[in-house]
């Protein structure tokens, strides 16, 4: 395999082109990446007189059986670019090639066993089977420090709020205040729950939820407070 030096609108010196070989050693490059199939390094030129300290730039792109890596950088001279961007370059390297071997050889726990080879026993929260006639025919599973029969849902979080009835305004203004996507409040008018939310640019969308009176008539009253945002 060769590296391909190319300028984009500007000449490429022969010393440049030898700087890049002795800079990119393709032994170091094959060690990380085995698969390597073409190694290209473009040099490109930025007129701009404003912007002479990222004049010279150069992006380095890898080609193998995976997925493409590139690099690229600015600086004042194109050898100090090729510094930067061959260093971006091994960086990358090693994070493809560090998450190749963890993949390899990463041990799972006895908990995580039923979630990686089929028909293997469920353990419980210490370690021992867990029989189906124990769960009444619905497997058990281990997540994290929770037991969970079947497949969910799964809550992992659970949150009550106590607000006072506001104005769609008044929900606009709340959740650009907290800094969130969405807000939950009660409509002041409807006295029910809606959500206002953040649609594109400085959108918003609103959804209302009106109780149904059928629904509402067949069922006791069940106590508890307001849902607030």
């Amino acid at each position: 395999m060769d590296i391909v030096v190319k300028g984009r609108k500007t000449e490429v010196p022969e010393r440049f082109r030898k700087h890049v070989a002795e800079k990119l050693k393709l032994e170091k490059i094959q060690k990380l990446d085995a698969k390597v199939i073409s190694l290209d390094v473009e040099v490109s030129k930025e007129p701009n007189p404003r912007q002479a300290d990222r004049s010279d730039r150069v992006e380095i792109t890898l080609r193998s059986r995976g997925p493409v890596i590139r690099a690229e950088a600015a600086a004042s001279d194109p050898y100090a670019a090729l510094d930067l961007a061959a260093e971006k370059l091994e960086a990358r390297l090693r994070k493809q090639h560090d998450k190749r071997f963890s993949r390899r050889g990463r041990r799972i726990s006895a908990a995580e066993v039923p979630d990686h080879v089929p028909d293997a026993a469920t353990l419980n929260g210490n370690g021992h089977p867990v029989h189906e006639e124990e769960t009444g025919g619905v497997p058990t599973k281990k997540i994290g420090s929770l037991e969970v029969q079947g497949e969910g849902p799964l809550i992992v979080r659970e949150k009550t709020h106590v607000a006072s009835p506001m104005t769609l305004d008044q929900a606009l203004y709340e959740m650009e205040l907290v800094g969130h996507d969405f807000y939950l409040f009660v409509d002041s008018e409807t006295k029910e729950p809606s959500v206002v939310y953040r649609r594109h640019a400085y959108d918003y969308g609103v959804i209302h939820l009106n109780t149904d009176p059928m629904v509402a008539q067949a069922q006791p009253p069940a106590a508890g407070g307001t849902l607030g945002g």
